[in-house]
């Protein structure tokens, strides 16, 4: 008798203890409900001011060193604060130190209303996101984003490469039109037109003809300073840029190499190749071995930084340069795009074509905003033509014109400075979107950044003639496939990386090239390529 007494005090006690809690949920529900209901009434349905009573909207930023003022003094979200009524206040963090600050701000807790051009990798996309500290935001574009529904629909490629393998959209991304194909190539191959005439000799067509070209210009003083100091061949973003580009010759990438570095499908089985250890993959790196032991290549390739590139273009040293564009970034005129070369075996495909969701993680929701309606409304707003081309060309008859025609153009004030800034400096006095990463959708018709420039589409119609002919976006990995990929897959990407420098400058010899096709084996590659076929399988059938 005295055990069941005792248990049912127990029992009440629960009850009791369940009830009192219950309570406080039910309060803190009722609260919550209460403030959620408020901030929807707050807002407008359609058209401008947003909300009704102002608040303040707090952004982690990303900042590009273009952009050297504090984004509330530009031009652009000072209007639009006043059209919103929603004061944006961005928290300004250089990239350099971007990754490092972003992931303590998440680890600690301690983050704003949103993420805003801070570059949050799809990795974190899908964590956060499961977690609840970036919000969901399928139901809320359907209500509040009309602009980016559209694209959405428009652009099936794009909701599969934004949709996590949870069903969940967590994201905003910075996307290209993929019909504005200088954009997408974004810094092509750029030869010297006046040294190629110089030489007698025709754009190149051939890997070998390209060699003969970089062998003439090693060979010549093109520059007529009475040294040979020229530079053949050099470009952003070290040698992979390079041997990316010369992959195509091999028919590699076949599916889009910045998106899809490793793998591709093989035309022969149409099953998915992890082609950095194919046979002919070896013929690549030796071709990309004999351009950097003749001295055709730069030197400092392995460790260049742009600022030291441009400086070596505005000296007139470079015979041929991946750069955005030669004028826009080195003063350099009189260099023309190349299309995809030629290989060995007949092989000729332009494949470094990025992804047009160039940035998926632009734009992050988190659990602390108690205004995400709003906050969707606010950001939807550069996903249409009207806000798009406010936040790239500003403000008509002020920093830009509308000829008859219906194109878009900057004012002299801006692209003919009178105290000698450059575009991307003039434009940063009344915007945002110089260096890249911003939250928005990129279309030919109002971005007038370089890649819009005669030379860069005239480039870029050179590539469409041999253009990828299907192009994957980035595929999204579930939680145990990102653990992999982030610790033996990484581990098999660094490997191969490092080795294959080595191999370049000569450092490694191919005679072990067999020997290092057996180690990727051992790391785990037919793990690498199953968990990357689960993934392409999703991205396939839609179902991520």
């Amino acid at each position: 008798m005295k055990a069941t007494k005792t248990t049912a005090l127990a029992m009440s006690a629960v009850l009791t203890f369940g009830l009192m809690s219950g309570c406080g949920n039910m309060e803190d529900r009722g609260k919550s409900t209460k403030t959620e209901d408020k901030a929807s009434q707050n807002v407008n349905a359609t058209g401008f001011p947003i909300v009704k009573e102002k608040f303040k909207l707090t952004l982690f930023t990303g900042q590009s060193p273009q952009n050297g003022n504090k984004f509330e003094d530009t031009t652009v979200w000072k209007e639009y604060a006043k059209m919103s009524n929603i004061d944006a206040e961005f928290q300004l963090v250089p990239f350099g130190s971007l990754t490092e600050k972003r992931n303590l701000a998440l680890a600690s807790g301690d983050y704003p209303d949103a993420f805003y051009s801070a570059r949050v990798p799809v990795a974190d996309l899908m964590k956060y996101g499961s977690q609840g500290v970036f919000l969901k935001l399928n139901d809320l574009i359907e209500k509040n984003a009309p602009n980016f529904k559209k694209l959405l629909d428009k652009y099936p490629d794009l909701k599969k490469g934004l949709t996590m393998p949870d069903g969940g959209i967590y994201s905003f991304p910075s996307i290209y039109s993929p019909e504005f194909l200088p954009m997408l190539i974004g810094t092509p191959l750029w030869i010297n037109k006046n040294w190629l005439d110089k030489l007698n000799m025709k754009e190149p067509e051939t890997t070998e003809e390209f060699y003969n070209y970089l062998k003439s210009v090693k060979d010549s003083d093109m520059n007529g300073n009475g040294q040979k100091d020229e530079v053949p061949l050099s470009g952003m973003f070290g040698i992979q840029t390079i041997q990316r580009y010369i992959g195509g010759g091999w028919g590699f990438g076949n599916r889009g190499a910045v998106a899809h570095p490793y793998v591709d499908m093989d035309p022969a089985s149409n099953n998915l190749r992890f082609y950095r250890t194919d046979p002919k993959y070896k013929e690549v790196l030796q071709y990309m071995n004999k351009l950097y032991s003749e001295g055709l290549i730069d030197k400092e390739i392995f460790t260049l930084k742009d600022t030291a590139l441009y400086a070596k273009g505005e000296k007139g040293l470079l015979g041929a340069a991946f750069v955005p564009h030669p004028q826009a970034v080195m003063n350099q005129k009189g260099f023309v795009g190349l299309g995809a070369l030629k290989g060995p075996h007949g092989d000729q495909l332009f494949v470094s074509v990025k992804n047009p969701i160039a940035w998926p993680g632009a734009f992050v929701i988190t659990d602390k905003n108690k205004n995400p309606e709003a906050t969707l409304r606010w950001i939807d707003h550069f996903y249409g033509d009207e806000g798009a081309t406010f936040y790239f060309m500003g403000q008509k008859d002020v920093t830009y014109t509308q000829k008859p025609d219906g194109k878009l153009e900057f004012t002299d004030e801006v692209k003919n400075n009178p105290n000698g800034l450059t575009l991307d400096q003039a434009v940063a006095k009344f915007t945002t979107w110089p260096g890249g990463s911003y939250p928005g959708y990129v279309q030919e018709k109002y971005f007038k950044g370089s890649e819009s420039l005669p030379e860069s589409v005239d480039a870029g119609m050179k590539a469409s003639k041999n253009l990828v002919k299907e192009m994957w976006y980035s595929f999204n990995f579930t939680e145990e496939e990102t653990a992999f990929m982030s610790s033996k897959g990484a581990d098999i990407q660094k490997f191969i990386t490092e080795t294959e420098a080595n191999l370049i400058n000569g450092t490694a010899s191919f005679d072990d090239w067999d020997k290092y096709v057996a180690t990727v084996q051992k790391m785990g590659l037919d793990q690498y390529l199953s968990v990357y076929k689960a993934a392409y399988e999703r991205y396939s059938s839609g179902t991520r």
